[in-house]
């Protein structure tokens, strides 16, 4: 098997030949560092003059940014460096010289010219850990539901219907007939589980609201997961789970990462063995109101019924320092497939959840109790004009065996910018595609 810079820690004391890139270097007389990196980690190599041949020590002094390498060296502890280990290098060659007209020299840049040439803004050290934290979170998310029982259960991308706001869909043109990019596997999950009890599927999805905000994309990767004979409180539990376990996978497996973005990981260790908050949208309300959580000059009907706005979702994560779960939504702000039920003051509320992130994370995961009697999802699928010959195929799921079920997803970026505490969500995905971006 073939070295790598990940694998130094059990090669100490070894000589060892690596390919990779050299993303920096500085001479001092007759000593050459180079910063060498093969895609799993970086290292210093460190040569002298007297070591290597006359030829190999030219290409040495010759070397551009990014000019493709490699480097055979004994491997040493090094306390003192990033890595923990350096390179005693005796051997170098080149694989391809870059031009020296390197654009992502090592200055500082505009966030719009590095997502202009996110392609070459890949190979640095914060796109880097960035992008392997999110492997790792999606490598702990599948490997948790199949613990837990699940399997995968992949839906369609292109659908003739909608799952949630019909204003949020990119159509496209099939065969002559419209159809729409994916907003959500949801129903389609839904049916998988009264084949396979649980289920999840995670891929793209997209949404055509025209935001520009930090926490928005218009192409997305959400998980979501379907349970057949489960209620409301076994959903959260199976959601707290699940974030507790990548949490702990990513604060476990990504120390070099996490130290490169430079994530103080305080309330990521924390909310591992701590329950997490669960409050109404009643109390969240009251308590935002009550307490001046937020600024507001009038607190009408209006307000006591409306979602969670941005600022209020980030004064809870302040105050509780721990996700929470707000629960029971008004019905009529919510989708049309949660079960409902009218609380001691009259109101129409869902059994749903939303899990808010603390240190601005906001909403990660969004779930619900879904409605499983055939009639009442029937009379709210008329109420709210949907066309009901498009999901007749969705009611046959209640018509034929039904059952209590719940489900949620996770927004993958989301809950990566959260977890790496990147200021911006395009940060979390390799080729971002916003409202003002498509491209490269």
């Amino acid at each position: 098997m073939t070295p790598s810079i990940s694998q130094l820690a059990s090669l100490v004391g070894q000589t060892i030949t690596l390919s990779g890139w050299a993303y920096n270097f500085r001479s001092s007389g007759k000593i050459f560092f180079l910063q060498f990196r093969d895609g799993s980690g970086r290292v210093q190599v460190v040569y002298s003059a007297a070591d290597l041949p006359a030829e190999q020590w030219d290409a040495l002094k010759s070397l551009t940014l990014e000019s493709s390498v490699t480097i055979t060296g004994l491997v040493k502890a090094e306390p003192r460096a990033p890595s923990g280990f350096e390179i005693q290098g005796t051997a170098f060659s080149v694989i391809a010289l870059a031009p020296e007209d390197y654009p992502i020299a090592n200055k500082e840049h505009g966030p719009e010219f590095l997502f202009d040439n996110r392609d070459l803004y890949l190979r640095s050290a914060t796109p880097w850990a960035t992008l392997r934290i999110r492997d790792r979170v999606f490598f702990s998310i599948e490997q948790f539901f199949h613990e837990e029982g699940f399997i995968r259960f992949d839906t369609p991308i292109l659908q003739p219907t909608s799952c949630e706001d019909t204003t949020q869909l990119f159509s496209v043109d099939y065969y002559g007939n419209p159809m729409y990019l994916s907003q959500s596997g949801q129903l389609y999950s839904e049916a998988g589980i009264m084949s396979f009890g649980k289920v999840y599927d995670f891929g793209p999805v997209f949404r055509a609201e025209k935001s520009k905000t930090r926490h928005h994309l218009s192409e997305l990767w959400m998980m979501d997961a379907e349970m057949a004979f489960h209620d409301q409180a076994m959903n959260m539990d199976v959601q707290e789970r699940m974030v507790k376990r990548l949490v702990k996978d990513v604060l476990d497996n990504c120390q070099a990462e996490l130290k490169i973005l430079e994530r103080d990981t305080t309330l990521l260790e924390r909310l591992v063995n701590e329950p997490f908050v669960h409050l109404t949208h009643a109390e969240a309300k009251r308590i935002l109101k009550e307490e001046g959580l937020i600024e507001k000059e009038t607190y009408d009907d209006t307000y006591w019924q409306d979602d969670m706005s941005t600022e209020e979702e980030i004064a809870l994560g302040n105050k509780y320092q721990l996700p929470v779960f707000i629960e029971n939504y008004p019905a009529e702000i919510k989708s049309f497939y949660m079960k409902k039920f009218t609380d001691e003051q009259g109101i129409v509320r869902a059994r749903c959840a939303d899990l808010i992130a603390p240190e601005e994370g906001r909403e990660i995961i969004g779930g619900s109790q879904r409605e499983a009697n055939y009639d009442a999802l029937k009379a709210e699928i008329i109420a709210r004009n949907y066309p009901l010959a498009e999901y007749e195929w969705y009611l046959n799921t209640r018509k034929y065996g039904t059952v209590e079920h719940s489900g949620f997803g996770i927004g993958l970026e989301r809950t990566v910018r959260w977890i790496t505490g990147n200021h911006h969500i395009r940060e979390t995905i390799a080729f971002p595609r916003m409202l003002n971006r498509s491209t490269p």
